[in-house]
């Protein structure tokens, strides 16, 4: 055993080496400040960088926070084993005009090697509108597939064993209808909802905050998610219920300590009401699941993931009581940053994208979609989607990255970053609470103006040449035309759906689809779980906007109020 005699004797010579090395430190900044020519560096996000770091920028730190992957706090990653246990997901967000062309762009990613599905679904379908309905006139299929009624989702995964895939889909403010549909499209392939593994993205508050595609007002739409959150703890143990999203949120122009603070304090309100539901957290938090944007600072990114693992696990474990481990785990799907994409010189796009993957992947996400290089211009094609995936399979099989379990652990930098991020975090959910919570911060505006204000000075920085963008605001070559093939979405996608539409309301029992809308109707006037009834509207081939108006009948529709 060590004595106490030399504990005291090790603790000396620790501080020994920390002022040797505090005085080797002041020699360096003199000769560093006598010829550095560079200006003052920053990350992403605004944060000063330092020129160098060492101990010293980690001496107070917790050696506790850091520990090992698989234990609390998760610093270092949610599984022991980390990548040599089993890689990550490769999950290619898809989906373009018919539920057909979708279903084929589906079967050529996994016959290329992808190992999930994500499904991209077009605006009206975002927003709860069939394709028929005279708002979506012109917006069929042109940034998604369009899904009006459970026979769309039928042909979608025509061909595909549901219980053999994990399937994404991000959508929100309908996303319980589009939940009842893919379950009523598994029962109609034999699967149980106890066999589906998947994850509806589900996160209203985030919608908003940052991307505005909703339905119902907050309160009722908070409703829907708990009622999500309660049918599937025992119907669909496997199906992540949410997955609560920092990625709209930076793409709306949020810094990373942003994104990461308003992110977690979201999810913390899903939990305050599903507790408040009188739903035992350990019930249902092991199938929250969060959703990151990859940007373009290398290390801010990684440091941000690690932060966020162990933010959720101290708050889950400490502030709402989760006894159960699976509880305290962040799961967590990551995307590269579409907004870094640039409509300029797009091959630079193959560049930034693989550093943007690799950056994920050294902060241990669980899955990951690589943007395609023609993103900003148009739907991908499918050879630039090959590219995309191309790059995460490199990234897996040939670099090496993977065979260490968080490879940066340790680093001055990265262990500093990882506990300023931390810090700045707690700050922002103090003001948060402040202000009255999540929900009040949006009635208010107040996340609304702290986003915008974080994109106007981006912007602003972009346009003065303080923050460089190769190809667009230097290193500019004239005549930069594009020269890659994009791919177009016609408008017989738009006929081609009306016609569908006209054929499910000819052929199914009209008064079936009136009762079980009239039933879902008295539900949503009460108390009880909708989602029930949502699902034997589904069944019954009632449609996306026919369920969205019976709830919107009671809930009411929402209108934003004007902040600025």
């Amino acid at each position: 055993m060590t004595s106490m005699r030399e504990l005291t004797e090790h603790d000396a010579d620790l501080r020994a080496e920390l002022e040797r090395l505090r005085t080797e430190v002041t020699a360096w900044r003199r000769a560093y400040e006598a010829g550095a020519k560079r200006e003052i560096a920053f990350t992403n996000s605004a944060r000063e960088v330092e020129p160098l770091y060492t101990a010293l920028d980690v001496a107070d730190a917790d050696e506790s926070r850091l520990g090992v992957p698989g234990v609390f706090p998760y610093t270092r990653g949610i599984h022991p084993t980390g990548y040599r246990g089993k890689l990550w997901t490769m999950r290619q967000f898809a989906g373009f005009g018919s539920a057909s062309d979708t279903n084929e762009r589906f079967k050529f990613l996994l016959g290329h090697g992808q190992t999930g599905l994500s499904t991209a679904f077009d605006f009206p379908t975002l927003m709860g509108y069939d394709s028929d309905h005279p708002r979506s006139e012109g917006e069929v299929g042109k940034t998604g597939v369009a899904i009006s009624s459970l026979a769309d989702m039928e042909v979608l995964f025509d061909g595909i064993p549901l219980d053999e895939v994990s399937t994404s889909m991000t959508i929100n403010g309908p996303a319980i209808i589009i939940w009842a549909f893919y379950i009523a499209a598994a029962e109609r392939q034999g699967v149980d909802s106890t066999r589906l593994r998947g994850t509806i993205q589900n996160d209203i508050l985030k919608e908003y905050m940052a991307q505005h595609a909703w339905c119902f007002p907050i309160e009722p739409a908070l409703r829907l998610i708990v009622d999500c959150f309660e049918w599937g703890a025992t119907h669909a143990p496997l199906w992540n219920t949410v997955s609560i999203s920092g990625y709209h949120i930076r793409e709306a122009g949020s810094t990373a300590a942003q994104e990461l603070a308003f992110t977690l304090a979201d999810g913390f309100t899903y939990v305050e009401r599903g507790i408040a539901r009188g739903l035992d957290v350990d019930d249902f938090a092991p199938r929250l699941s969060f959703f990151w944007d990859i940007h373009n600072d290398f290390f801010e990114e990684i440091a941000k993931l690690r932060a966020a693992r162990r933010i959720w696990a101290r708050h889950m474990k400490e502030r709402y009581g989760a006894k159960q481990p699976r509880s305290w785990l962040m799961r967590f799907h990551s995307q590269t940053a579409g907004v870094t994409l640039t409509a300029q010189q797009p091959m630079n796009n193959v560049v930034r994208v693989a550093y943007q993957a690799l950056a994920a992947v050294l902060g241990g996400t669980q899955s990951l979609h690589t943007n395609s290089m023609d993103e900003t211009l148009a739907l991908p094609t499918e050879h630039a989607v090959q590219v995309a995936l191309r790059t995460q399979q490199v990234l897996a099989f040939e670099s090496g990255v993977p065979n260490v379990l968080d490879p940066l652990g340790g680093s001055y930098y990265v262990e500093a970053l990882t506990d300023q991020l931390e810090a700045e975090a707690e700050a922002l959910f103090a003001e948060i609470e402040g202000i009255g919570g999540v929900v009040r911060g949006l009635e208010d505006g107040w996340f609304q103006r702290k986003i915008a204000q974080s994109a106007a000075r981006q912007q602003w920085e972009i346009e003065q040449h303080r923050r460089v963008i190769v190809g667009v605001n230097e290193f500019v070559t004239e005549g930069d035309a594009l020269n890659i093939p994009l791919l177009r979405i016609g408008e017989q996608v738009d006929r081609e759906q009306r016609e569908r539409l006209a054929r499910v309301r000819a052929e199914r029992d009209q008064a079936l689809c009136d009762s079980r809308l009239a039933r879902l109707r008295d539900a949503a006037r009460g108390t009880e779980n909708v989602f029930p009834h949502i699902l034997d509207c589904a069944r019954a081939y009632c449609t996306l906007f026919e369920i969205r108006r019976a709830l919107e009948d009671v809930f009411g529709a929402y209108r934003e109020p004007v902040f600025f």
